[in-house]
């Protein structure tokens, strides 16, 4: 019998290439499935085979435990008086074991073992064959579409099983039964049941890695994709730079007369690929990337990561693109928000900032509306560049004298104090909205003053309202709401 245990094992593992101790795991689980199911569920059982020579055996133990603590689980414990009766030099915390005779469920236990074995080794070949998939380290993979499981294809990979999703499909492209697919590794998720690695068409990734399949220069570490941005199916940009000055980016990447480019345009269903350079300067970058519109002027504004692109009425159309594409894929591309505006809409835009820029400076610097006026020529945005910007520079204002311009400055200090201050007190106002991410001090104020002091307050707007109140864009507006509506659904 132990001979033929080992001999079982050693056949079984060979078989389905998995090793030995995975054999010897799943038989001890068995096993010891099979005799608990003669005791109570609660008993301590295990059945263990020894590795060299086959045999097992089987034991039951129990937890001792002081008499005064009493019996919590019976099945599991036992009093330190009873167990003492039967080994005088135990201990409370240590095990009384009992050996179980094994012989009369060697039937029965074949029987039940047969199916829990079979179930573990399955198991150990999915994790031997994902094993070695991840070993490949491959980030696009090419297989046969076994079947449709709805709307979903389920891809054979050599061994591996993967799933893509319908949703991870380019729209326009029909999948059947027998195609071959190329597609990116989204994700390996060993905690599904299913196929657990999980594919895509459609990110973003998957047309970098094409182009780094078919461009050498990026294996060679010539040329780098620094991002990429896609509509899938219909339009894709990519940004490229050059690491040695003799390689034209674009060209590289568009091939002779086109092959290479033509090659990953005819993987993605034809999709049109535009080839932009990446700059580290991000108005540069934008501009690049709202090709083939040309530019006219650009304000950028870092805290809220957002740009004013003016362009003039022949380039307007091109700029935004059909429905909205070209500056879509642009703003993806980028990371930036890019709001696209002709010259009367710059020209209205700048009008009203600086109405109300003149009215903070009126008030706030209790000045007339020339000097005001003159504030807003010169340059200045705010009350913080009137109060800390270099002396100097209000000093070469033409007629400002240094009793006004130190005057100026103590009023903007004064202002910008009492603005922390006010600030401060919003804030202690309303501790409920301190924790939610995406808040800071001077968000929480704008809110206190729209009387949304409450989480239950915010969670309760609509996006157009929080981004009118704090301007900011609807993404973020959305985050915030969520994050001030969580606490309903713990």
């Amino acid at each position: 019998m132990s001979r033929d245990i080992i001999n079982f094992v050693d056949a079984l593992a060979h078989e389905k290439n998995v090793p030995a101790e995975v054999v010897f795991s799943a038989l001890e689980g068995a096993l010891t499935s099979a005799v608990k199911k003669r005791f109570k569920e609660d008993a301590d059982i295990s059945v263990t085979i020894n590795r060299q020579t086959g045999e097992y055996k089987g034991v039951q133990r129990w937890l001792v435990v002081p008499d005064e603590a009493g019996l919590a689980e019976p099945e599991r414990q036992e009093l330190l008086s009873d167990a003492q009766e039967v080994n005088p030099a135990i201990k409370v915390g240590e095990y009384l074991e009992k050996r179980l005779d094994l012989e009369e469920f060697g039937r029965i236990s074949a029987q039940v073992a047969k199916q829990a074995i079979l179930q573990r080794i399955r198991e150990a070949e999915r994790e031997q064959v994902l094993k070695e998939f991840l070993e490949r380290n491959e980030s696009i993979v090419s297989g046969t579409i076994k079947r449709m499981d709805k709307g979903d294809a389920i891809v054979e990979i050599g061994k591996v099983e993967a799933r893509l999703p319908r949703s991870e499909m380019i729209p326009k492209e029909n999948l059947r039964s027998g195609d071959r697919v190329r597609a990116w590794v989204k994700e390996v998720n060993q905690a599904l049941r299913g196929q657990q690695v999980l594919l895509s068409r459609v990110a973003p990734e998957f047309i970098k890695e094409l182009f780094e399949h078919e461009v050498p220069e990026i294996e060679q570490g010539l040329l780098e994709i620094k991002a990429a941005a896609r509509d899938p199916g219909i339009r894709a940009k990519i940004a490229v730079v050059a690491y040695d000055k003799r390689i034209d980016p674009i060209g590289t990447c568009v091939g002779m007369r086109g092959s290479r480019v033509s090659a990953v345009r005819n993987e993605l269903a034809g999709e049109q690929v535009d080839i932009v350079l990446w700059a580290d300067d991000p108005a540069e970058f934008v501009i690049a990337a709202l090709a083939p519109a040309q530019v006219v002027s650009i304000v950028v504004e870092e805290d809220k990561k957002t740009m004013d692109v003016v362009v003039d009425e022949e380039n307007h159309a091109k700029a935004i693109g059909t429905r909205g594409q070209n500056v879509r894929l642009a703003s993806a591309l980028t990371g930036w928000q890019i709001n696209i505006m002709t010259p009367e809409e710059s020209k209205s835009r700048k009008a009203e900032e600086n109405a109300k820029l003149l009215k903070l400076f009126e008030e706030k610097l209790d000045v007339d509306e020339e000097i005001a006026s003159i504030l807003i020529e010169e340059g200045f945005s705010g009350l913080e560049e009137v109060a800390f910007v270099p002396e100097h520079e209000l000093l070469d204002i033409d007629g400002f004298d240094a009793e006004l311009v130190a005057e100026l400055r103590s009023r903007a200090r004064a202002a910008l104090l009492t603005e922390e201050i006010a600030r401060a007190e919003a804030v202690e106002s309303a501790r409920d909205l301190v924790d939610i991410e995406g808040l800071d001090a001077d968000k929480i104020a704008k809110l206190v003053q729209a009387d949304i002091k409450t989480r239950d307050d915010l969670a309760e707007l609509a996006s157009d309202e929080v981004m009118e109140i704090l301007a900011v864009s609807e993404e973020e507006a959305g985050k915030i709401i969520l994050n001030a509506r969580a606490h309903w659904f713990e």
